[in-house]
């Protein structure tokens, strides 16, 4: 294994030769492999790369368009929620912010995500003595080089410390270069799946830890049940939060169906289910049964089938889509191997 010296080497081997800040860039992406044990090989280096090309095309702080029509968009949705008109909502928007500036200047001005970010927290802490309802919440969930979650960052800091001084919440270090391209490597390399190609940890990324995993369950347990299931990743029901609503989905409903052939019960088949976001669910006995009787060439990954969604996005794109995208990237990263 490379020790950080040498990793550091490779690094500025493999990383494209213009990018803006280059140095920078060494400087966060190593720190990141050191701070969270990774291995400096090509193929997470380029992972890595890749993912950051594709998210922000090296940008530290990408710009985004249509910001402004985005959070005006929200702002409307949350007024309505309390019953306010827009036009008091606008005219409340009308006094200084702590820069001088309107809030509805730096509205109409918005370009970045940072800039999104800290009007956002202004607006949470000022929305009542300016006249607003409360909880005046930033509406993006993902942010910085890598678009990774706030809610992954903050969960990470609970299993993993955080190698760097924070000076604010953790939203806030996520919109930094260097927590986003932290927290975004974490969420990409940071986790066992025994994948054979480093894509499905691409479609992981956009849709959730194991999520190519647990679609190839789904396509086996359609094919054994005779029945169509979508390839989402999600064997359980799950809302908005990510937590289990506790209805039953169609793929237990199938899965449920094969209960005499695998030897089960439902409540046993619904307590290995819980295990679906985490590594050890290959080791459960439904995993086991499940691929027994599919027989050894039964798929055990594949990409998801899911439309993203997103106030960002404002056309038709795929989890497989981003995935393959990402991955092109990947392989001409590669190219530039020593």
């Amino acid at each position: 294994m490379l020790d950080a010296r040498a990793g550091r080497v490779l690094l500025g081997q493999l990383l494209p030769p213009s990018i803006p800040g280059r140095k920078g860039w060494l400087d966060d992406i190593s720190g990141a492999f050191v701070g969270l044990k990774l291995p400096f090989t090509p193929e997470n280096i380029c992972a890595a790369a890749a993912v950051i090309e594709q998210e922000s095309s090296w940008q530290g702080d990408p710009v985004v368009p249509g910001l402004p029509t985005i959070v005006w968009g929200k702002i409307e949705e949350r007024t309505a929620k309390y019953h306010m008109p827009l036009a008091l909502a606008k005219a409340a928007l009308l006094k200084p912010s702590r820069d001088g500036r309107s809030y509805k200047a730096r509205i109409d001005s918005l370009r970045t995500e940072t800039e999104m970010n800290d009007l956002y927290e202004e607006l949470a802490e000022e929305a009542r003595r300016i006249g607003l309802p409360v909880g005046m919440h930033n509406p993006i969930r993902t942010g910085g080089p890598m678009q990774v979650s706030v809610a992954f960052a903050e969960a990470q800091t609970q299993a993993w410390p955080y190698p760097y001084p924070r000076a604010g919440s953790w939203r806030k270090e996520v919109f930094t270069r260097r927590g986003g391209t932290y927290f975004g490597i974490a969420m990409l390399l940071q986790y066992p799946a025994n994948y054979s190609q480093m894509i499905y940890r691409f479609a992981d990324y956009n849709a959730g830890r194991y999520t190519s995993r647990n679609a190839a369950v789904q396509q086996v347990v359609g094919q054994l049940a005779g029945k169509k299931l979508s390839f989402d990743g999600d064997l359980l029901r799950y809302d908005e939060n990510g937590r289990p609503t506790g209805g039953v989905s169609a793929t237990q409903q199938a899965i449920y169906r094969l209960a005499p052939r695998l030897g089960m019960t439902q409540s046993a088949i619904d307590a290995d289910l819980a295990r679906e976001k985490y590594s050890d669910f290959a080791q459960t006995r439904f995993y086991r049964r499940l691929y027994e009787l599919a027989g050894p060439t039964a798929v055990r990954e594949r990409l998801p089938g899911i439309d993203l969604k997103s106030p960002k996005i404002s056309r038709h794109l795929t989890t497989e889509w981003f995935a393959r995208r990402v991955d092109g990237r990947y392989q001409r990263c590669l190219a530039r191997r020593p």
